[in-house]
């Protein structure tokens, strides 16, 4: 596993240069976010374990395109995380709502519910790092002061067998993610192998619901492709908008497989 650079008492120096406050996104390496992957080896392969065992996803099963998902509570007062049980499930035996409001195009309004994460997961320590770096880049926002933080974990795999597969992520257009305009969103890479594709564009936010391809000149912010382990990038979601694109087999030998952790950061927001 490659190492990086163990985190500092400091914050990491994308925290410091407010990389996201300033732009509204930002590239993060490994690096940026200040976690040894060498400290955590095992807990790293527990994630890419999970990884390797997620189900189909239960809405779109012939996509190639794999999940689980489970929301946690941070405190930012006391500092504490916590993970909400998910509900009972007679396929997956627990899940927990999903939802995009108008902001999927493929699944509007939709209250999907995904299988959990493994409760082997919530005492990862290199999953507990991620997103703790990720909440240092985005308390800076005064929303997020005074009110529980919701946390969104997501794995999610793009895996394909052979060159007449697509694995394609959703929704299969720019987009947001919706809700609080205090939303933020974080990819961390976990694996990619023998895959082409997966490209990651930042755009203008009035880019949503099209192709990056189709759209004029100075609206893509950013186009790049995530390789090493626990590279990745952040957004404020409200600010831009984001893609993800399509994956095909590569031209090894064996299957194809690009897996990434997703942390959504919103706050929670009662309605009494």
């Amino acid at each position: 596993m490659p190492r990086v650079m163990a985190r500092p008492s400091a914050a990491p120096a994308a925290v410091r240069d407010g990389r996201v406050r300033r732009d509204g996104y930002a590239r993060l390496s490994a690096a940026d976010l200040g976690i040894d992957t060498e400290t955590f080896a095992t807990d790293f392969e527990g994630l890419t374990d999970a990884c390797r065992d997620l189900p189909p996803d239960p809405y779109a099963r012939r996509t190639n395109r794999f999940r689980r998902y489970s929301h946690a509570v941070h405190l930012p007062w006391t500092g504490e995380l916590s993970y909400v049980p998910g509900a009972p499930d007679d396929e997956f035996g627990t899940a927990t709502e999903y939802w995009q409001d108008e902001h999927n195009p493929e699944y509007p309004r939709m209250r999907r519910r995904l299988p959990d994460i493994p409760p082997a997961l919530h005492g990862n320590r290199l999953l507990e790092a991620l997103i703790r770096a990720d909440l240092d880049h985005a308390l800076w926002l005064e929303d997020l002061h005074r009110v529980p933080v919701y946390v969104g974990v997501h794995l999610i795999a793009l895996a394909v067998r052979d060159r007449e597969q697509v694995a394609v992520s959703s929704p299969n257009c720019l987009h947001q993610d919706g809700g609080s305009p205090a939303t933020f969103t974080f990819a961390h890479l976990l694996g990619r192998r023998n895959v082409e594709g997966g490209e990651n564009v930042i755009a203008t936010p009035e880019s949503a619901g099209r192709q990056p391809d189709d759209l004029p000149p100075g609206a893509v912010h950013d186009r790049f492709f995530l390789t090493e382990p626990l590279d990745g990038y952040g957004v404020h979601d409200q600010r831009v908008s984001h893609y993800v694109g399509p994956v095909r087999l590569g031209d090894e030998e064996g299957d194809g497989r690009r897996e990434i952790l997703i942390v959504g950061i919103a706050p929670y927001e009662p309605g009494l």
